[in-house]
């Protein structure tokens, strides 16, 4: 009589336990809102309608009085769509999650308890290493909504506000040619008979394809420069018009600058943004012509541009009217704030039903993305090397 041979074993042959996943519980969330005091910021995370729909699911959002007035939301429509109004500072800094549109001073830091998680911009460049030495004292789990990226990977909430900021620097512009003291009092618009107004855009990113959209929507002449092949193709498909592009060469930069009417500077770079358009190629620009520096934000890429405001937002150089002001989306306040909230309003709801951030970066890699102190730990890269600070991978630290 032969025997069978089986790869199991004689205990793996015994009937096993089944061994299921126990589903977290749905977590109700107690929100705090406060009002924005860094200079010039006007946004606000949540609009009303946002308010009353993570309301409507049983959670508790309390939102500092006057949080919303910048951005033309009042506090009685935060109060019908279900948030408790507070003048008490401290009171929403003390909710277990904070949601904010900047990141924290160290005076708002003092005001936040320990293991409270912060959603909010990180804006790396601008911070110091006291920034994160406070956050990890309270143990705080802290997450840069700018990182947090979709499926495709690309990066939801600056893809949105770099949208805003292409749209923008068109309208600018065409505000500047016709209201300035040194304007040209040129008009955006395709008008019988006369020569369109020329666009030079640096940059086929997302905010060169947007504002390249809307120039031609107004009927002007637009010209990319970009030294990706990729992106030049890229915005090509994507506007469906036929467009002047070309790799960043000095020789067909300068000639585009001197005929151009609006430049836009809208490129990126992984520190600072590459400077591209020297002093010389400014002052051989058209006397009038203007120059919109979108990339100011990361140092700027023309060698003219210096930092401006919302309150003093141009300042004339070698003839040319430059506009340098950082965070321009903040500029349309109402339009960017519904940009964010759709954006966080789904994410504050996931994190409900997985039952709080710990699982809920479990289950999305791209909101994982943003986490960048977990309980205290800098958890990410670029954090940990721009400040010389030790770093741990989030994926070792949760269960």
């Amino acid at each position: 009589m032969s025997s069978i041979t089986t790869p199991f074993t004689k205990d793996q042959l015994i009937p096993q336990e089944e061994r299921l996943e126990i589903q977290p519980t749905k977590q109700e969330l107690l929100i705090g809102i406060p009002k924005e005091t860094q200079h010039q910021e006007k946004r606000i995370c949540l609009t009303p309608d946002a308010v009353a729909a993570v309301c409507a699911y049983g959670h508790r959002i309390i939102i500092e009085k006057g949080a919303g007035l910048a951005s033309n939301f009042t506090d009685q429509e935060y109060s019908k769509a279900g948030a408790e109004i507070s003048a008490d500072t401290v009171k929403v800094f003390s909710c277990p999650t904070v949601l904010k549109v900047a990141p924290p001073s160290l005076e708002e830091i003092k005001m936040i308890k320990s293991q409270t998680v912060l959603i909010s911009a990180l804006q790396l460049k601008t911070r110091d290493q006291n920034y994160f030495n406070s956050l990890a004292e309270k143990k705080i789990t802290a997450l840069a909504y700018e990182f947090i990226t979709d499926d495709e990977g690309n990066f939801t909430a600056v893809n949105a506000l770099s949208e805003i900021s292409g749209v923008a620097s068109i309208l600018i512009a065409a505000e500047l040619l016709s209201n300035e003291e040194n304007s040209t009092g040129h008009l955006f618009g395709n008008i019988t008979g006369v020569p369109p107004v020329e666009v030079l855009i640096l940059g086929a990113g997302v905010v060169g394809e947007f504002a390249a959209r809307t120039a031609l929507g107004l009927g002007a002449s637009v010209k990319i420069f970009d030294n990706s092949i990729s992106r030049l193709r890229n915005i090509q498909n994507n506007v469906s018009q036929q467009l002047y592009t070309s790799t960043i060469q000095p020789k067909y930069l300068s000639k585009a600058l001197r005929r151009c009417d609006v430049a836009i500077g809208a490129l990126t770079g992984e520190s600072r943004t590459p400077v591209v358009v020297s002093q010389t190629m400014v002052e051989n620009m058209k006397n009038g012509s203007v120059i919109i520096d979108v990339s100011i934000d990361m140092g700027g890429c023309f060698e003219t541009s210096e930092v401006t405001s919302h309150d003093h937002p141009t300042y004339s150089k070698l003839g040319v009217t430059h506009y340098c002001v950082p965070n321009i989306p903040s500029r349309y306040s109402k339009t960017a704030s519904v940009a964010l909230s759709n954006i966080f309003t789904p994410y504050i709801l996931n994190i409900a039903n997985d039952g709080g951030i710990e699982h809920a970066i479990r289950m999305d890699k791209g909101l994982k993305c943003g986490i960048y102190l977990y309980h205290g730990i800098v958890t990410n890269k670029s954090v940990g090397e721009w400040y010389n600070l030790p770093y741990s991978d989030v994926n070792l630290l949760i269960f």
